[in-house]
């Protein structure tokens, strides 16, 4: 009997940890104003170590671009496209093709155009972050973002 207990809490405590999810991309968000009427919205990943998030600016056929959408809202409008550093580019195997990434860290912003002096910009990350070894399924992150 002992040995049947002790071989579920095995089996138990192994499975957990084979469980655990990989998360090597952390977000973080913020907000200027430039002015009364403008600001800047700032969409931060911080990578781990290893991976990378690709660029918005990938042609079709290869990993998933990542893509920043934001909910309608009357309190703000959008000024133009969302702004990207620029990428490392580099060909990947995997995909047969020159892909453009981001290591260690990237910064997007959003120029925004207030209508009521204050608002808060909501909306949701997709993008797909990989190693040299593998590739996790693309992922949404929601964000709010207080610009005051």
């Amino acid at each position: 009997m002992k040995k049947i207990i002790l071989t579920a809490i095995a089996i138990t405590l192994s499975s957990e940890v084979f469980a655990q999810i990989l998360t090597p991309v952390k977000w973080s968000y913020a907000a200027k104003k430039v002015d009364k009427d403008q600001a800047v919205v700032f969409i931060k990943a911080t990578i781990d170590k290893g991976w990378h998030i690709y660029s918005q600016h990938l042609t079709d056929g290869g990993p998933v671009k990542t893509t920043l959408k934001f909910a309608e809202n009357n309190d703000y409008a959008l000024i133009g496209n969302v702004i990207e550093p620029k990428s490392v580019t580099k060909y990947e195997k995997s995909f047969s093709m020159n892909v453009q990434y981001f290591e260690q860290s990237v910064i997007f912003q959003q120029k925004i155009k207030l209508k009521a002096g204050q608002a808060t910009v909501n909306g949701t990350v997709n993008y797909m972050v990989c190693s040299n070894q593998q590739c996790l399924p693309p992922e949404d992150v929601e964000f709010n973002i207080p610009v005051k």
